[in-house]
């Protein structure tokens, strides 16, 4: 019995040891040699950075959709895909990827419709990208066309303006590349730690690791109800406004 005893312990022990060496907060206080720092496993997992990452989850690749339903009652989605991308139709409702998220880098493109000088601010080219079904990153033709600063292409939805105008002119496309980091409850309901976003617009940081203060509200002030993970929702507010090249990577 001692001798089995002795096996185990030494086999705990190695294994111990064996965490021990990869884990930083078993480092000695002042190391003297390089490799006392260096830590090794697990391995970095492998990636291919193309224009559409190797781990990414497409959303939308042009051919249809598939991938999303109508928010009102979950029917398939009734917007418009053509020539690789997929407009709003106006009436059709918003639209929820079927698949939900909590923490990801999403990419997605969109573009303006070439309409009438007759409209103007929040009437030109609207629509929306809602984190988690309830959190809008709003889409705007901003391109000469001045709103609200908390309003406009790249806004945190009545929140936080964007940094700059990034905005590409009506018909030409436009890029959002977003870290999306979901909020954290207490368990008596309380935010433990509030959402944060960054928004990279045609390639020009307009979002730094915003925190969102709650859901986008049109009227009245954010609301914290308590969720889990959620999808991406895009925005019918009645102009054709066009997306394509949509993919998401979980982190």
């Amino acid at each position: 019995m001692k001798k089995i005893t002795f096996i185990c312990t030494a086999i705990l022990a190695a294994g111990v040891f064996s965490l021990q060496a990869q884990d930083h907060r078993f480092v000695e206080e002042n190391p003297t040699k390089p490799d006392k720092t260096e830590f090794w496993d697990p391995e970095i997992r492998v990636v291919s950075p193309a224009k559409t990452p190797s781990d990414a989850i497409i959303l939308f690749d042009g051919k249809n959709l598939d991938n999303w339903e109508t928010v009102k009652d979950g029917s398939p989605a009734k917007w418009k895909v053509e020539d690789g991308a997929m407009t709003v139709v106006k009436g059709a409702g918003n639209i929820s990827t079927k698949q939900k998220f909590t923490n990801y880098q999403l990419h997605i493109e969109w573009r303006s419709p070439i309409e009438p000088e007759t409209l103007k601010s929040q009437g030109k080219g609207n629509s929306g990208i809602f984190m988690q079904g309830m959190y809008e990153v709003q889409v705007l033709n901003s391109y000469q066309n001045r709103s609200y600063r908390n309003g406009q292409a790249g806004s945190i939805y009545k929140q936080t303006p964007p940094l700059v105008n990034a905005t590409s002119p009506m018909g030409e496309w436009n890029t959002y590349d977003i870290i999306y980091t979901a909020p954290k409850f207490t368990i008596n309901g309380g935010i433990d730690t509030p959402a944060y976003v960054t928004l990279i617009h045609n390639g020009v940081v307009v979002q730094h690791h915003t925190k969102i203060q709650g859901t986008t509200e049109y009227i009245g002030q954010p609301k914290n109800p308590v969720h889990g993970a959620g999808p991406i929702s895009l925005q019918d507010h009645g102009n054709p406004v066009s997306f394509r090249n949509i993919w998401i990577r979980e982190m």
